[in-house]
């Protein structure tokens, strides 16, 4: 059947319909990773969002239900120039196609996806509708896309209610390793190994704002208890737990939008533990400490984007997944100072929080998909937690 994408400023593509034949007005945005097309359709991050794929092949292994980052994909639609519909790999569970049935999400396949890329590096992010209908009135549809509002997805996308991740859980133990479980609800994985026992038995509170399953797993397969808390819990009730460190996750939309989760951010900032924060938790944390953020032109997304650690010289190649970013002009330099920036533009990709154990940053140490160069800050943070606990 025939698909239509249909861009703000008018612009039209012509393909062939995937997933669910229905209408998705979203915001539009593009993804430059080869692989690792599950994660991205079952990141929380981007909820309320369609992605195009630049990489001209998806689907050729399938989906793999291990590789999700959620229980149920977020995004609102997929764009492809070609689907793989005869996967070959000895993990799949079942094509793209089902599984864009299955959870009732349309696609369009077909069309010259480097064309659209083009438009979105050169107008910017724009809003979008993927249709079926033939006879669409474009004179109806351009004011509702530029009425769109991504809306409170944090508040859609976090856990309804707290919850435990086994995380330090001895199956067996030796000198060099030790085993522990994971498993979040009915989702069980088979264990895996710790590699540093210094993380054993440290309790981590997680403010889930729409939070990979990788995050979590990051820090129980180095031993930790993990809490995860709704977006919207109360300073006072994570810290009445007593946790040996915060961390405060990835999520979707404005950070500015978050207005009650900053106020309690702040409280939690105050406190004194041990804080490492990612993706939205790194802008929340700086607006809840006086910064400010603002919208990228097309965003980071993909899994080859070069940041440098400003106090080693050192570049990670990392994994990106956002459209807004720190404003490095409106800092308070006796509270925080840079740690990260972006190589290729230069914006801002990690902050160091004077006097205080609190770092974040705006890229993914736990990759999926990408590359695992920089997932040594979690080790960071275990060390700084055993810090504060000797403190």
């Amino acid at each position: 059947m025939r698909a239509f994408l249909i861009l703000e400023d008018g612009t039209v593509f012509e393909g062939i319909s995937i997933g669910a034949q229905k209408e998705a007005i979203s915001e539009i945005v593009f993804n430059t990773s080869m692989a690792g097309y599950v994660e991205i359709l079952t990141d929380p991050s981007y909820a309320g969002q369609s992605v195009c794929m630049t990489y001209p092949l998806i689907g050729n292994y399938g989906i793999c239900n291990q590789d999700m980052e959620s229980k149920k994909p977020w995004v609102k639609g997929l764009i492809v120039r070609e689907l793989s519909r005869k996967p070959s790999n000895f993990r799949c569970d079942r094509t793209i196609q089902e599984f864009l049935l299955e959870y009732d999400i349309p696609g369009i396949a077909s069309i010259d996806t480097r064309a659209l890329t083009k438009i979105l590096r050169k107008k910017g992010t724009m809003n979008g509708m993927i249709t079926c209908d033939e006879n669409y009135n474009i004179h109806e549809i351009l004011p509702k896309l530029k009425q769109y509002e991504l809306g409170n997805v944090v508040e859609e996308v976090s856990c309804k209610e707290d919850y435990e991740v086994i995380g330090a859980k001895m199956f067996e133990e030796d000198e060099e390793n030790l085993k522990i479980g994971f498993g979040k609800g009915e989702k069980q994985s088979p264990p895996v190994l710790v590699k540093e026992r210094k993380g054993v038995g440290k309790r981590v509170a997680l403010l889930d704002l729409g939070a990979k399953e990788n995050i979590i797993l990051s820090l129980a397969k180095r031993g930790c208890f993990i809490t995860v808390y709704p977006a919207w819990t109360k300073a006072e009730e994570i810290l009445r737990k007593r946790p040996d460190g915060i961390m405060l996750s990835n999520g979707p939309g404005d950070p500015k939008s978050c207005v009650s989760i900053i106020k309690e951010i702040k409280k939690l900032y105050d406190a004194d533990i041990p804080i490492f924060a990612i993706c939205l938790g790194h802008q929340l944390m700086n607006l809840a400490t006086g910064g400010d953020t603002y919208k990228l032109k097309y965003g980071h997304r993909g899994g080859n984007h070069p940041v440098k650690d400003l106090k080693t010289g050192r570049v990670y190649i990392s994994s990106q997944n956002h459209g807004y970013v720190v404003d490095m002009d409106k800092l308070d330099k006796n509270i925080v100072e840079p740690a990260f920036i972006n190589v290729n533009d230069g914006t801002n990709e990690g902050l160091r929080y004077i006097g205080k154990p609190v770092f974040t940053v705006q890229f993914h140490p736990e990759a999926c998909p990408g590359p695992w160069d920089s997932e040594v800050l979690f080790d960071n943070f275990i060390d700084m937690m055993e810090e504060a606990r000797h403190a």
